[in-house]
């Protein structure tokens, strides 16, 4: 490689670094979020869609890079740290079902979260169930395995990484699916 295109490949990275930006919310702002069970990211990037009138597509491919982003910690922790891949794997779940939400347009669903100013336990289960409707039943049985690994293998900390490797592929498939749907991160 000559000097030249190297030094246009290292102009390259650096460009992409800069648009790249890590925000981390001040401690006291994220207890305070988890004291209302409400999640930092997912609560960050609704209030910027909607604060700034972005276009809803800008919604659904921050949730799906957070759900990859999930499904790969969960996949990396689920032979050594079953508690936490368990929670990761169900955060992966929950935000397909927040873009998936956003990306079908479920009017009665994103109306209720907009009233609230937040997602709340309630409605995911109603947008699984709209979903499924599109998607097929599939989706809510992978639905159903996430609150599982959320319920049994996070708050109640009973599934090992035997189990958390079996419910990867189906927290894997919706992720998947929802790609494929959407048209994927660009």
């Amino acid at each position: 490689m000559s000097k030249t295109s190297s030094f246009k490949l290292i102009n390259r990275i650096i460009y992409y670094e800069l648009l790249v930006a890590t925000i981390i919310p001040p401690r006291r702002i994220v207890e305070e979020l988890g004291r209302r069970g409400v999640d930092p990211e997912s609560y960050i990037v609704d209030l910027l869609v909607r604060s700034l009138s972005l276009d809803p597509m800008v919604g659904v491919e921050a949730h799906l890079e957070l759900a990859l982003r999930y499904l790969e910690e969960g996949r990396r922790l689920a032979d050594g740290d079953p508690v936490q891949a368990s929670g990761k794997l169900y955060k992966a779940a929950e935000e397909v079902v927040r873009a998936l939400a956003t990306y079908y347009n479920l009017d009665d669903v994103l109306g209720r979260v907009a009233e609230r100013g937040r997602w709340a336990a309630t409605e995911l289960p109603k947008a699984v169930l709209r979903i499924s409707d599109k998607l097929g039943e599939w989706f809510r049985y992978s639905w159903s395995s996430a609150w599982a690994l959320h319920f049994w293998g996070f708050y109640e900390a009973r599934f090992d990484s035997e189990v958390n490797r079996r419910y990867v592929s189906e927290i894997e498939g919706m992720v998947l699916e929802a790609k494929r749907v959407t048209g994927g991160i660009s």
